[in-house]
């Protein structure tokens, strides 16, 4: 069997993770039994959401283990196996580990995939993937956006932010983004079609509250929530009557005890609506959202980017991008 590299989660992280936190190590692979295949690692999707599996506390998922691979969304290929429906040389998806090779199980999450269906299999971990899949349910079934309205995204030139600005727009809305740094800014209006731009950087609340109130004069009606904190207490000051707002993700707190949202009497105030919203609800569903996006990508009315480092031995690094916004797409780890 092959030696297997492996990105261990060695304590909890205390705010941001340090490199500290985490062991590569080399061990063997180990055999199978009847009823599981071994997968080699091709590529890991890094997303925000792995800071929040290393805790030790309540969750949609339970904590990564001390001593265990770090938990990703890996597609790879299988290399051997002793279970019924997965062959030698068929490419697979699954909730596995950073690691070189990971042993599946039949009933498991790891389930087979076509790269003829896509134009990169990396795809299946963005558009086609768990982060395509969030914000086109994440928009259209928590949001419910109308024609004509105002949507506000947060995160916006992140992996699930910049997607959704691109649905709003073919969903005939009116876009307004917000991103830290001159660059970021310009390509979401460049190439993701945003009608206005909102660099966060410098700015109090204050200042952000005016800025949205600027980029969207007729108030908000769709708040699409990466980031939480000030950014989403500024967005809740321009909320319009019946506004919804989709809570996806809080970046700004995962390294830090800072205080979340205060300005949630706004909700009151304008009878809005904010949920929670987690794409674990939607698999039995990724089929109807890939069949409605194909088509946009194909014809370039959604665009697909794709930030990809190579590694094993650079994965702390890469996953810290997601965290000082270095990244320029859909964070992904190219481990084979």
């Amino acid at each position: 069997m092959p030696d297997n590299r492996r990105f261990l989660l060695k304590r909890r992280p205390d705010g941001a993770p340090a490199e500290q936190d985490f062991d590569l190590v080399t061990e063997d692979t180990p055999a199978l039994n009847d009823g599981e295949f071994l997968i080699r690692n091709h590529y890991a999707s890094l997303d925000p959401a792995i800071r929040g599996w290393m805790d030790d506390a309540e969750s949609y998922m339970p904590p990564i283990p001390l001593g265990a691979p770090v938990r990703a969304t890996t597609i790879g290929v299988v290399e051997d196996s002793k279970a019924d429906g997965f062959e030698k040389g068929q490419w697979v998806m699954g909730l596995n580990g950073i690691e070189e090779y990971s042993v599946g199980t039949l009933g498991g999450f790891t389930q087979p995939i076509d790269p003829a269906m896509v134009p990169e299999v990396t795809n299946f971990l963005s558009l086609f993937g768990a982060v395509g899949m969030t914000a086109y349910f994440g928009l259209f079934e928590v949001c419910k956006p109308g024609k004509g309205d105002t949507v506000l995204v947060s995160g916006a030139a992140g992996a699930v932010g910049s997607i959704v600005g691109q649905l709003a727009k073919i969903h005939g809305c009116r876009t307004v983004g917000i991103a830290g740094g001159p660059e970021k800014c310009a390509r979401l209006k460049d190439r993701y079609g945003f009608d206005a731009v909102i660099d966060y950087r410098g700015k109090d609340v204050d200042a952000l509250s005016k800025a949205i109130g600027e980029a969207a004069p007729d108030g908000v009606d769709v708040i699409f929530e990466n980031v939480g904190g000030d950014i989403l207490d500024a967005g809740l000051n321009n909320i319009n009557r019946h506004a919804r707002i989709g809570l996806c993700g809080l970046i700004s707190e995962y390294n830090s005890d800072a205080v979340g949202a205060r300005n949630i009497w706004q909700l009151i105030v304008h009878r809005a609506s904010i949920t929670g919203l987690l794409v674990a609800d939607y698999v039995e569903r990724f089929g109807e959202g890939a069949q409605a996006m194909a088509p946009w990508a194909a014809d370039g009315r959604i665009k697909i980017d794709e930030h990809i480092d190579e590694g094993i031995e650079n994965a702390y690094d890469a996953f810290m991008r997601l965290f000082s916004g270095s990244n320029q797409g859909k964070m992904i780890l190219k481990l084979a």
